[in-house]
């Protein structure tokens, strides 16, 4: 089964538009929400929506720290964020906000560990930033691969079976396949709010048969999305770092 991973969509319509068309041109056969639908953007209500059909028609999703926020008001988040989470939280229904609460932190399909943070203690939304992190949430769990999001930034790590880690930053566009004999963590980059320097949205595939996962930027209206962001009075930083990708 061909799955197309998703994370930090930060209702972003533009970005998240251009990545579901890419996924579908690309055969998906299941879409995977790593969380934070929520947060920065300018299209809360489209985005909610939008994930809201994908898992009525079978996708998966899981809860993130800005989805969590809509419900349970967090101290951890800088000022932008916050003023983002209060205007979303403005502009969502019931059954939205019904919705977010209800997500799972995490979720577990065969091999296949599925979480926004990472696993040792997923509510409290660590970022995987390191092969030390990326240790921790493996020897969390007995599953073989976990994908999250929460950094922003695309990485990969792998644990050999004398706990020996390996880490690297995938390539848009070139498979890697996650061998057997290893154990794996895939740190999706953001849809929404890419943090690498790159403005493209980042999503993945991954093949259960193959087992190969590939990263792919897809480039996307970034200036309009950013200017929804300053139309709606939202902090202009929200904007401005789309267009820089940071």
């Amino acid at each position: 089964m061909r799955l197309a991973l998703f994370a930090d969509i930060h209702a972003n319509r533009q970005a998240f538009s251009a990545c579901l068309e890419a996924a579908r041109a690309r055969g998906a056969e299941r879409l995977i929400c790593l969380g934070d639908i929520v947060g920065y953007g300018a299209d809360p209500e489209w985005a909610v929506d939008t994930v809201m059909d994908l898992v009525a028609k079978g996708a998966i999703a899981v809860r993130g720290n800005h989805d969590n926020a809509i419900g349970t008001p967090s101290d951890s988040m800088n000022g932008d964020a916050q003023a983002a989470i209060d205007w979303t939280r403005g502009r969502l229904s019931l059954e939205q906000k019904v919705f977010l609460a209800g997500l799972p932190i995490m979720r577990q399909e065969n091999n296949r560990l599925y979480v926004h943070s990472e696993a040792s203690d997923p509510s409290q939304w660590h970022y995987v930033r390191d092969s030390s992190d990326a240790a921790r949430s493996m020897m969390a769990t007995e599953l073989q691969i976990t994908f999250c999001g929460h950094f922003h930034r695309p990485g990969l790590y792998s644990m050999s079976s004398a706990a020996k880690m390996t880490s690297f930053v995938p390539t848009s566009g070139v498979a890697v396949q996650l061998l057997t004999g290893r154990r794996w963590l895939a740190v999706l980059g953001s849809v929404g709010q890419p943090r690498d320097g790159d403005p493209a949205a980042s999503f993945a595939m991954f093949d259960t048969v193959s087992r190969e996962i590939t990263y792919l930027r897809v480039p996307y209206d970034v200036e309009t999305a950013a200017a929804r962001i300053k139309a709606n009075g939202l902090p202009p930083w929200l904007a401005d770092r789309l267009l820089i990708g940071r």
